[in-house]
């Protein structure tokens, strides 16, 4: 598959995901270059801002199988993967997949749940497998989380553990949309007694896992020249200079970002990187791996004000 071909096939998932969603441009934006790229996407931001039906309209203009779990304060790392429960009539063990097993999982309100269910999936993002008594089960190789957290709602929430946040490429807020949006949301959905499917909006599969294959493939070998690999270790690194941070971004960041970069470049049609597109991305990429230090925090600095500082600051190649 070409370049152009990635860029056909994106602004056709994306006309399809505009069927049921109003807005939410750049949001669908990363969530293609995350699929591309092989990553996940954490989506934060306030109830009722079609998060999870943009999830449910994404898998299902992909064509892709799609899975929900609810995280819950009582939810069980069992309750994600499956576990092997004892057959009486046969006796033996039969192995019960949990909702894990699917092409796109939409984790709903990951940080309601404690951390050592939250751990459950480092295999799944990182491996794209499962443990389960000791047997490794692999999942599909289109596997992709797409999390929700609710900001707002702070009683009850568990903190996101540092590993758990390093395996999404993406952490993006998703904010109100605008009043001509929020207006053609009210006269679109708001004729609607319940909620409705994204086939009801008649958002259909116009791809498939195969095509997806071939845009990956594509997309890995995108051109990343010396001057841009340099400009994205220079970010990197930049994360760990600045004072009002108590720690910097992983080696593992600049190399998600470096294949965020090639997604981003093929979804625009070039089979080369170009450093707006690193630019674009880095706030997306950097800003839940970053924590500030005691002294920032005090003075009411903000993590997104200082990633945006360091980007501004390290000039891009020309």
């Amino acid at each position: 598959m070409t370049a152009d071909a990635v860029r056909s096939l994106g602004n056709a998932i994306r006309a399809e995901v505009a069927k049921a969603v109003v807005g939410q441009e750049d949001t669908v934006e990363l969530m293609l270059v995350a699929l591309f790229a092989g990553g996940h996407i954490l989506l934060e931001g306030p109830p009722g801002t079609a998060k999870t039906l943009l999830a449910h309209s994404f898998a299902r203009a992909l064509g892709l199988s799609f899975g929900r779990i609810q995280f819950t304060p009582d939810l069980m790392p069992g309750d994600i993967i499956g576990a092997n429960l004892f057959n009486f009539q046969t006796s033996t063990f039969t192995l019960t997949r949990g909702p894990i097993f699917t092409d796109l999982l939409l984790a709903d309100e990951i940080n309601r749940t404690p951390p050592k269910t939250q751990a459950a999936l480092l295999e799944a993002m990182q491996e794209r497998t499962v443990t389960i008594d000791g047997r490794s089960l692999g999942l599909g190789p289109r596997f992709t989380v797409v999390a929700t957290q609710n900001p707002i709602e702070q009683q009850g929430v568990y903190p996101l553990p540092e590993a758990q946040l390093d395996r999404f490429l993406f952490k993006q807020l998703v904010g109100y949309p605008s009043e001509g949006e929020e207006r053609r949301i009210v006269v679109t959905h708001g004729a609607r007694k319940s909620a409705m499917a994204p086939e009801d909006w008649g958002v259909r599969a116009i791809t498939d896992a195969a095509a997806i294959g071939a845009a990956v493939d594509a997309v890995a070998g995108v051109r990343l020249v010396d001057e841009v690999v340099d400009y994205v270790v220079a970010l990197v690194r930049g994360t760990r200079e600045v004072a009002d941070l108590a720690g910097g971004a992983s080696p593992r960041a600049g190399a998600m970002l470096a294949g965020a970069a090639r997604a981003r470049a093929a979804l625009d049609g070039r089979d080369f990187v170009i450093p707006d597109d690193v630019k674009a991305l880095a706030p997306a990429l950097l800003r839940h791996r970053l924590q500030l230090s005691p002294a920032a925090e005090i003075g009411g600095r903000q993590v997104e004000e200082v990633v945006l500082g360091i980007v501004e600051a390290i000039g891009a190649p020309r």
